[in-house]
């Protein structure tokens, strides 16, 4: 990967706090974000989170976007938005909570896995988007009452940049 995962890890955390959508609420509610990308390591067969400060392609990050409501009164219309860095491929069955949709634009959503029409032989047929065209998951929360917290869980897996997606080779593939 030519880029530093830092930097990637960095824009998203941006995006997530303070990007359009991510999140809704009432005047003068104080609602704290917080992102935390771990990277997946297996030690003796079991699944292990570490600090993600740095990543290769084939490596899987772990995003956690934690909401917490510091106020007394509900926040409502919390919409958690995880953007997915473009070096990365959405793994799929990962969202938790597992009602999300998901968006190839970050502008319109719909439900997990997107699908597309494409024309073959002069007629369209629907096609599922792959993982790695995933730009964004998102979850409709709801209400968070005051001084509770909701977290929402995605994994994406870092892509190797310098090979094509194809289907079956590095980055590509379902």
């Amino acid at each position: 990967m030519r880029n530093s995962m830092g930097a990637v890890l960095t824009t998203l955390a941006l995006v997530a706090v303070a990007g359009p959508g991510a999140y809704a609420q009432s005047p003068g509610q104080p609602l704290e974000t917080r992102l935390v990308a771990s990277k997946v390591v297996v030690v003796e067969g079991r699944e292990t989170l570490v600090e993600a400060t740095s990543a290769k392609p084939g490596d899987v990050i772990e995003y956690t976007a934690t909401y917490r409501n510091a106020g007394k009164d509900p926040v409502k219309g919390l919409v958690a938005t995880l953007p997915i860095p473009s070096q990365t491929e959405f793994i799929p069955r990962t969202a938790r909570p597992a009602r999300a949709m998901a968006s190839a634009d970050a502008i319109t959503y719909a439900d997990i896995p997107l699908m597309r029409t494409v024309t073959r032989d002069g007629k369209p047929v629907e096609e599922p988007v792959p993982y790695r065209e995933y730009r964004a998951i998102r979850w409709s929360a709801g209400e968070l009452g005051g001084g509770k917290t909701a977290s929402f869980t995605a994994r994406v897996r870092v892509l190797d940049d310098r090979v094509p997606n194809e289907p079956g080779g590095p980055g590509g593939g379902r």
